[in-house]
């Protein structure tokens, strides 16, 4: 009865096919040479006992989760994980993923300690260019995508595995591995590389060659030109028209340039065209002229 991606008027139907299976013969059809086997009969051994059992194996547990209903405890996480997540899967995301971009966005934010107003800005800020994406109709992105996406804001899922999160999001998620070393032994030890592999460069700074190529931020400008001539006009229509990366368009879309630049010993100042500015150049032109 639910309605499909087609729309409310192609409802889904469910068939029932044979009885129910026990646990134990799913597991063979689970390849055990990465240890996924063990990992779930270790599962399954732990939901086997019953709250007896468990009230009287674990009576801390029992006092905490079962008699005062208090949840599992956990710690905040700083906002940096949820802003990074966000421009990644706002830069990043490919159809296929888009609903997993934002629920994992929804645990990230419960993770982070996110207002959930504020989450919902950020999910309902990507319908748009989400929808954008979609190549045939049967695949459009909705609101209703959306709100299912943020019923992960959900204190239950804040352990949600990262591996899983990858395989969903369709977005590496790479470990930072110190070696077991605090951050600035860590940090300390990487820099000395960086300066020993600069000197063998023949580089008296690692910062030589680095930095943004040349010409790199005239993409800026032509969103910014494209924009102020078609202010009504959509990411899409951008990229069709200057032939800039869909993701280059998404990052400088609501960046306009700033008001003062310095590129080959020049220095160029943006001003706003009022009359006020044009009576006062006239007026140094004029001047000018008498001297």
């Amino acid at each position: 009865g639910s309605g499909s991606k087609l729309g409310r008027e192609y409802p889904v139907r469910a068939f029932r096919l044979g009885g129910p299976v026990e646990l134990a013969w799913l597991l063979d059809y689970i390849p055990d040479s990465n240890g996924e086997q063990q990992r779930l009969e270790g599962l399954m051994r732990k939901s086997r006992l019953s709250l007896a059992e468990a009230k009287e194996k674990y009576p801390d547990w029992y006092e905490r989760r079962i008699v005062k209903k208090e949840r599992r405890g956990r710690w905040t996480v700083k906002r940096d994980l949820y802003d990074w997540w966000l421009h990644r899967i706002a830069d990043e995301i490919r159809v296929g993923h888009r609903f997993y971009g934002i629920m994992t966005l929804a645990i990230y934010a419960k993770k982070c300690g996110i207002d959930e107003d504020e989450l919902r800005r950020d999910a309902f800020a990507l319908l748009r260019p989400y929808d954008d994406m979609s190549v045939e109709d049967i695949n459009r992105f909705t609101k209703d995508d959306v709100v299912c996406a943020l019923e992960m804001f959900n204190e239950d899922y804040v352990t949600f595995p990262r591996d899983d999160i990858a395989k969903l999001s369709g977005l590496t998620m790479p470990v930072n591995k110190r070696n077991f070393q605090r951050q600035a032994d860590h940090l300390e030890i990487a820099r000395a590389i960086r300066d020993i592999k600069a000197k063998q460069q023949g580089k008296k700074d690692w910062r030589e060659g680095n930095g943004r190529p040349k010409g790199s931020g005239t993409a800026q400008v032509r969103v910014y030109e494209w924009r102020q001539q078609y202010p009504e006009g959509r990411k899409a229509d951008c990229h069709r028209e200057t032939g800039l990366d869909p993701k280059t368009v998404r990052k400088w879309w609501d960046c306009p340039p700033p008001a003062v630049c310095f590129e080959n010993g020049h220095i160029t100042v943006q001003v706003s065209p009022s009359q006020e500015l044009s009576d006062w150049l006239l007026d140094a032109l004029h001047n000018g002229g008498q001297e």
